[in-house]
């Protein structure tokens, strides 16, 4: 599935030029004109990358930068700080708050697509690479394909996108929220437990005899993929 990048940006003619090249770029975007509604986008989904611009109405994007990264939630997500302020000192303390990049206006946009491209390269490598594997577990997104081992796993295309999301996020706990957000879309009218049928159907296609069971059910808080999915 297409990385998700979030666009804090209170200047509509920018965020509409950034909304238009990252999604032409591949990308599924998000945009919010306030630090606040940013804030709230990041409660609720999964996203990949945060563009983040400097002057906002109700708080200063260096300000947000830095209680993302005090609140411990966010430390892989990068941000990549937009403004007009280009002096040494305003990039050094962008840095000291944790952002990734800092690009300044006027911009040019192949190069800010560059720049964004290779923090999820490094970041999220699962998110761009045309084969996305786990254990003994693979999805080529390309062949739309999917093995564990040699065996070959068929799929319907919810369990597929299921699938998809659980190995980008190995590792890491999803709840049914974010789930459907990645899987649906926000503005699908999806119940919860819809969810647990799909993963009970994708764990019947994943495991076969004393096959391994890769997704963790965790109580309380939602689904995992076992980053050490393996065949018994």
């Amino acid at each position: 599935m297409a990385a998700k990048i979030l666009v804090i940006e209170d200047d509509e003619t920018i965020a509409t030029l950034l909304d238009y090249n990252l999604k032409a770029s591949g990308f599924t975007v998000e945009v919010a004109p306030t630090a606040e509604e940013g804030e709230l986008i990041l409660s609720e989904q999964l996203v990949d990358l945060v563009v983040l611009d400097w002057m906002l109405p109700d708080m200063s994007g260096i300000e947000l930068c830095g209680r993302l990264r005090r609140t411990g939630k966010f430390p892989r997500v990068p941000i990549v700080m937009l403004t007009a302020r280009g002096e040494e000192a305003d990039r050094v303390r962008g840095f000291a708050n944790g952002a990734d990049d800092y690009v300044v206006k006027p911009f040019s946009v192949p190069e800010l697509m560059a720049r964004i491209k290779a923090l999820l390269r490094r970041s999220a490598p699962n998110r761009v690479s045309d084969v996305v594997a786990v254990g003994d577990i693979a999805l080529d997104r390309e062949a739309h394909r999917v093995t564990r081992g040699a065996r070959e796993i068929s799929l319907g295309p919810t369990e597929y996108r299921l699938l998809e999301v659980l190995l980008e996020s190995a590792g890491r706990v999803l709840s049914r929220n974010q789930l459907i957000d990645r899987v649906w879309g926000t503005t699908a009218d999806i119940d919860e437990r819809t969810i647990d049928v799909h993963v009970g159907r994708l764990r019947k296609s994943l495991v076969r005899g004393n096959d391994h069971d890769p997704i963790r059910t965790v109580r309380g808080a939602g689904y995992s993929f076992d980053t050490m999915a393996k065949t018994s």
